[in-house]
């Protein structure tokens, strides 16, 4: 089949693409592009699964480690003040994870933008064609109409005023008929025209879901940008009850990037798999929501020489002679009934899904897979570092004693500001 102008498969969609796939008893599954079987319905939520299986794994690590935490911890001494060895690497090792935590939501944004871009560079081409189609209709009907407008003044009259010429009346009467026929033939060319299948509601559709999907992961990226700098501010002040509610909120947000990272591998597997093929598919499918005939459809979807023009047998380039009064909207609808310019929205709609789109996504892919590692380490440290915290005396901070002032080394009080001098006395009144 000929490929669109300027669209091949990525060589993301080729790696994607060749990936094995399964259903839930295991058993492998073709890597076509079959939305509504269930076997490859299957398939792709056992990719998703596989983002559930991640999550249940981390949790469990998590909850071992913390427990191995809480629980075999050796006891401290009594009276010891010293920190316990390792302090230092708990509490940059956290801050080390929040940091890449940070560089993933940057790469998050500029995969949110990039499927933004993808989607909507197809809905800008679903908008295009929709005109084309638009255009042909209008202009059909309008051409239809001075023609049938024609037939019945001029021609009428002509007949009239000519009655006593039989030659002549014979002849106005076949130019009647070669001008019905005109008519007849042109409104086959609105080939589109009743169709139920709208490509501006499909636009619409389109770029009303993408909204919402673009608002989602953008308060996604917030709200872990929130937890990581928060967190920072936490360790910081070394202040316990923030560093705990960033704790139950990293728990939150790493649910959310391994349930977001499910939805993005199986998108990105199942949008590898149309891109790789994507005719044969949008092909069928059009087919059946439109009703039109293959050849139309073969012709517009493909465009090349093997295919010729459905519309060749109706004789556009004569009508174009002898019908002076419509010659604009003949040029303009031997224009648009090319198969070039349809043809140019199919391929820039498959560059803007299987290329800018299929790019965010895996950068979103990898935005996730960050931060369920960086949340991962920064629920495991946390706690230690909240355990190495200071603890803080209300009294001695009303009181103004040395602890309250936790920048200064232990066992460091500030000078008194009178001082006595042994060599020193007091002379007698």
């Amino acid at each position: 089949m000929g490929a669109p102008p300027g669209y091949r498969p990525s060589a993301w969609v080729h790696l994607l693409h060749q990936l094995p796939r399964a259903d839930f008893q295991l058993r492998p599954v073709p890597s076509g592009f079959a939305p509504r079987e269930q076997e490859y319905q299957q398939a792709l939520l056992l990719v998703a699964a596989l983002a559930g299986l991640g999550l249940g794994l981390s949790l469990i690590f998590i909850a071992v480690y913390l427990i191995r935490f809480c629980c075999c911890r050796p006891p401290e001494p009594p009276g010891a003040k010293s920190t316990p060895p390792g302090g230092g690497c708990v509490t940059w090792s956290c801050v080390a994870a929040l940091l890449v935590g940070c560089a993933g939501i940057g790469i998050g944004f500029y995969g949110n933008s990039e499927t933004s871009d993808g989607v909507s560079q197809l809905s800008s081409a679903l908008l295009h064609a929709n005109h084309t189609l638009s255009t042909i209709d209008h202009l059909v009907v309008e051409t239809v109409e001075r023609l049938g407008e024609a037939v019945r003044t001029e021609l009428t009259t002509l007949e009239e005023v000519l009655a006593q010429r039989t030659e002549l009346v014979a002849a106005t009467r076949g130019a009647r008929r070669q001008a019905e026929a005109v008519a007849q033939q042109l409104q086959g060319l609105a080939f589109w025209q009743g169709v139920p299948l709208s490509p501006l509601q499909v636009a619409e559709d389109v770029s009303f879901v993408e909204e919402y999907r673009w608002l989602a992961y953008v308060l996604l990226l917030l709200l872990e940008l929130l937890v990581c700098l928060f967190t920072l501010v936490g360790l910081a002040k070394q202040s316990k009850w923030l560093v705990v509610v960033m704790t139950a909120m990293s728990l939150l947000v790493l649910v959310l990037s391994w349930g977001s990272m499910g939805l993005e591998a199986a998108t990105a597997v199942g949008l590898s798999d149309f891109c790789s093929n994507p005719d044969t598919y949008v092909l069928n499918l059009t087919q059946e929501e439109t009703g039109l005939s293959s050849d139309i459809l073969n012709y517009y979807f493909l465009c090349n020489q093997a295919i010729t023009n459905p519309f060749q047998q109706k004789p556009l380039l004569s009508l174009e002679e002898t019908l002076n009064v419509t010659e604009g909207n003949f040029h303009q609808l031997v224009a648009l009934l090319h198969c070039r310019g349809l043809h140019k929205d199919y391929g820039v709609a498959l560059r803007g899904l299987c290329e800018d789109a299929l790019e965010g996504l895996l950068f979103l892919l990898l935005f996730s897979l960050l931060s369920a590692g960086a949340l991962a380490t920064t629920l495991c440290s946390l706690p230690r570092a909240w355990a190495l915290f200071p603890p803080r005396n209300p009294s001695a901070l009303c009181s103004g004693s040395p602890l309250s002032e936790p920048l200064l080394p232990a066992g460091l009080e500030p000078a008194s500001p009178r001082r006595s001098f042994p060599g020193r006395r007091r002379r007698p009144h």
